[in-house]
């Protein structure tokens, strides 16, 4: 295939607004105006730069489009509660996204080339999170304050974020403001960095230098999460390359005991110190939308967030779960909240219902993009995905896309043999 430079252009921009799209500041403060832009390059690209269609390909896009606009309808028509439409057309907007860009990268490049263009914006991301993190020790007097309908942050040129007022930390007498990077918090920056962290490891395996530098970044992010799903890749690379290579154990020594000492600090903090009230909002949104979809099984209560939150303010968990978590050593405080859920599979799970909560997270499982070390990849999504609110968002709905057209494809496929 003759990739000129034109097209890495055009696929790394598409690209980076597919990640900026998923918790990125770009689209939290411009989101109007940054999806209706994505949505037109992507059109001119596929329109005016684009190869012959495959018509096996459009066909199994189409199907999957019509199935997951139909499960989209059902769920609008029997919420429990009115919805409100301008929701809906949001997360149909979120499907035309990642359906468009799986489709130009299918239809007109190859997988082989989306990896190579997220694999070099991740870079870039990471990049820039090294300098954001330690450019704070020199700006933090000189920011300025950016807002919102619902999100705020501070700024220094408009290139650089930090949320000093709840985001400072101090681990080992270091004070400093945990890395968001691009993006609305840390959680968010973490997930991309893990992703990086599994393509450097495990697909691509160029660099030992990007994999400790990676690993130095997601610290900087200081997100439990984020810590622990680096703790689990690096034993899984500890696994598979230390016999072949005896240079590898000191490597991975090196980037897991600081990250054991950190990720230890961190989650005592968490549970029982200034940051208890994150862990708590986190557990209550893995406990309370289940019993939400255990008395609204097939459909759910709906994907309007606003209903949503309205639902479970008023919904109160079986205290018969709370004896479970004493026995654990936990203590469960939130009783109610009013505010959506950082959980974006349970919030599917009680949205839409078990059936299509299902079926989605088996798609996930089944997607097309990523083949090396599929289990893992999955493990790390989804834990992603359940420490923050990202998977009806287009980079990793794209995801979701990808299992139905293997699916519908597969099936193609084998009725033009039996013919």
């Amino acid at each position: 295939m003759n990739y000129n430079f034109k097209q890495k252009i055009i696929d790394t921009l598409l690209v980076f607004l597919l990640v900026m799209s998923t918790g990125g500041l770009l689209f939290v403060f411009n989101r109007n105006l940054a999806s209706v832009s994505f949505f037109i390059l992507l059109s001119i690209v596929i329109i005016f730069f684009g190869k012959n269609l495959q018509k096996s390909l459009v066909n199994s896009s189409f199907l999957s489009l019509i199935v997951i606009i139909l499960l989209a309808i059902i769920n609008y028509y029997f919420a429990i509660v009115e919805q409100t439409l301008d929701k809906y057309f949001f997360y149909l907007l979120t499907v035309v996204l990642s359906s468009l860009t799986l489709f130009h990268f299918q239809n007109n490049r190859n997988k082989e080339v989306l990896l190579l263009r997220l694999y070099f914006v991740l870079r870039l991301v990471t990049v820039h999170a090294f300098v954001n993190f330690i450019l704070f020790f020199f700006v933090k007097n000189n920011l300025t304050l950016i807002t919102s309908t619902y999100h705020e942050c501070q700024t220094f040129l408009n290139l650089f974020f930090y949320m000093p007022d709840r985001g400072m930390s101090n681990v080992f007498g270091l004070e400093f403001c945990r890395n968001q990077g691009l993006f609305w918090e840390p959680g968010v920056l973490q997930v991309f960095l893990n992703i990086l962290f599994f393509m450097e490891a495990f697909v691509f395996k160029k660099s030992k230098k990007w994999l400790l530098f990676t690993a130095l970044v997601i610290l900087t992010s200081y997100s439990t999460t984020g810590l622990a799903l680096l703790l689990i890749q690096v034993v899984v690379y500890l696994k598979n390359e230390v016999k072949n290579n005896k240079f590898i154990l000191l490597l991975v020594l090196i980037l897991i005991v600081p990250v054991y000492m950190v990720f230890n600090v961190n989650i005592d903090e968490k549970i029982y110190g200034e940051g208890e009230f994150s862990f708590q909002k986190r557990l209550f949104d893995l406990t309370q939308p289940v019993f939400i979809a255990l008395d609204h099984p097939l459909t759910g209560i709906g994907l309007d967030i606003d209903q949503f939150q309205q639902v479970r303010e008023e919904f109160y968990i079986n205290s018969n779960l709370n004896d479970m978590f004493r026995e654990l050593g936990i203590q469960q405080k939130l009783e109610i909240t009013s505010k959506g859920s950082t959980n974006s599979v349970m919030y599917m799970l009680a949205g839409m219902g078990f059936p299509t909560a299902i079926l989605f997270i088996f798609m996930l499982f089944k997607q097309n993009i990523i083949n090396q070390k599929k289990n893992l990849f999955f493990f790390i999504v989804l834990v992603s995905v359940m420490s923050e609110p990202l998977l009806l968002r287009p980079f990793f709905f794209m995801f979701i896309i990808s299992g139905f057209i293997h699916f519908f494809y597969k099936i193609a496929s084998h009725k033009k043999q039996l013919e």
